[in-house]
């Protein structure tokens, strides 16, 4: 699965609950921040447990690069309770359970789960870079260096 979203191309906008019961739209960082919006299969299992600690553990240079890390995927709230509280994750963990937002950004697939893809969204609102198929090593590295790259 490829998404049609390509750079220059409006981030299509959303609003969902996160596992701190907070709710988290696009446009809360229109203006201000970069957003790194991670899309990953399912909460608790390995390969997605390896990627979100991996951008938890880059937050802080993330931030310093005006960026905000916004994960989805089609589990509910719930369980992104506890998947951000066994894995110590201080970023919003959006729950997507109609797959509306997977389905928005191209990335839903036919299992109505959401396909390994992280985007750059603009402080403009535009996509600035998309990581279809994303390796989970260095992916934290390979955001930062793209941010460096369009600074």
């Amino acid at each position: 699965m490829s998404t049609s979203l390509k750079p220059g191309d409006r981030a299509p906008s959303f609003s969902a609950p996160s596992w701190d019961g907070s709710l988290v739209k696009l446009s809360d960082f229109s203006g201000s921040k970069n957003v790194v919006l991670f899309f990953y299969v399912r909460d608790n299992t390995t390969g997605c447990i390896r990627e979100a600690r991996s951008l938890n553990d880059a937050i802080v240079e993330l931030a310093k690069r005006s960026a905000v890390v916004i994960g989805v995927s089609t589990d509910e709230v719930e369980s992104h309770e506890r998947f951000a509280a066994n894995n110590e994750l201080t970023f919003p963990l959006l729950a997507d359970p109609d797959g509306k937002i997977a389905k928005a950004y191209g990335v839903l697939r036919e299992t109505g789960r959401a396909a390994r893809t992280t985007f750059l969204i603009g402080t403009d609102g535009t996509i600035l870079h998309a990581w279809p198929k994303v390796s989970i090593t260095g992916h934290a590295d390979d955001i930062m260096a793209k941010l460096d790259e369009l600074a």
